[in-house]
C-alpha cells in the first residue's frame, strides 16, 4: 500500500438533507402544476376563442415548466443521490438525477495534489459568504491556492478561467443543507489519503 494511503476503505457520502424548505418548494410546484391543469381544462371548456386559446397556451407552458420542476425536485429527493462520495480509491461526483449514474465523474486519489477550502462573497451582504471545497488535480493548482492573493482564489469557482479549468469539476459549493460540514468532509478525506489541506477561508 502507498505510504500516503490510509487503511480506511469504507465509503463516505455527502447528501442533501430533507428540509422543510425543500418540502414547501415541492408543495408550491405541485400547486402551480395543478393550476396549470386547471388553465388547460378551463380553456378547453370555453371553446376555440382567442381568450380560451391564450389560457390553454399558458396552461400548457405551465405544465411543461412546473411539471419538469416537480419531476426533478421530487425525483431528486426520492433518489437521494450523494453530491460527493469518498472511498479508498477515488473522489466521486455523482451525476444529478435524472441523469444515469454512469454520467458521474471520478478523480483517483493518486491525482489529488491537495484539498483547498475557499470562501467567496462579502460578509454582511444579502447573499453572504459561500464556502467551497476543491480537490486540486495538479501541483500547479495546489501552489496557486497556497500563494495566490484572496481575489485570485475566486478563479477556482469560475468556469472560464483557463488556468483553473481542471479544478472546476472538483469544486463543490458547501451548502447549508448538506448532512456533513466542511471540516468533517476534510477529515474523512484525510482518513483515506494524506494529501495537504490548504485553508484560505480566513486569509
Amino acid at each position: 500500500m502507498d505510504a500516503e494511503t490510509v487503511e480506511t476503505r469504507e465509503p463516505f457520502a455527502v447528501r442533501i438533507r430533507m428540509t422543510w424548505r425543500g418540502a414547501w418548494q415541492l408543495v408550491a410546484l405541485a400547486i402551480l402544476f395543478a393550476a396549470s391543469i386547471a388553465f388547460v381544462t378551463g380553456g378547453a371548456i370555453r371553446g376555440a376563442g382567442v381568450g380560451a386559446v391564450a389560457v390553454m397556451v399558458l396552461g400548457v407552458a405551465g405544465l411543461a415548466l412546473f411539471g419538469t420542476g416537480l419531476l426533478i425536485s421530487g425525483g431528486g429527493m426520492l433518489a437521494r443521490r450523494p453530491v460527493l462520495e469518498l472511498d479508498g480509491d477515488e473522489v466521486r461526483r455523482p451525476a444529478r438525477w435524472p441523469l444515469p449514474r454512469s454520467a458521474g465523474r471520478a478523480l483517483p486519489w493518486d491525482e489529488v495534489a491537495a484539498i483547498a477550502a475557499l470562501r467567496r462573497g462579502m460578509p454582511g451582504s444579502r447573499r453572504g459568504e459561500q464556502d467551497y471545497l476543491v480537490f486540486l488535480p495538479s501541483a500547479e493548482l495546489a501552489e496557486l491556492a497556497r500563494t495566490s492573493d484572496r481575489p485570485g482564489l475566486v478563479a477556482f469557482t469560475i468556469r472560464d478561467v483557463p488556468a483553473t479549468v481542471a479544478a472546476v469539476p472538483w469544486c463543490f459549493a458547501v451548502e447549508p443543507g448538506w448532512d456533513a460540514a466542511l471540516p468533517d468532509i476534510v477529515k474523512e478525506a484525510r482518513r483515506r489519503r494524506r494529501v495537504p489541506v490548504i485553508d484560505r477561508r480566513t486569509k
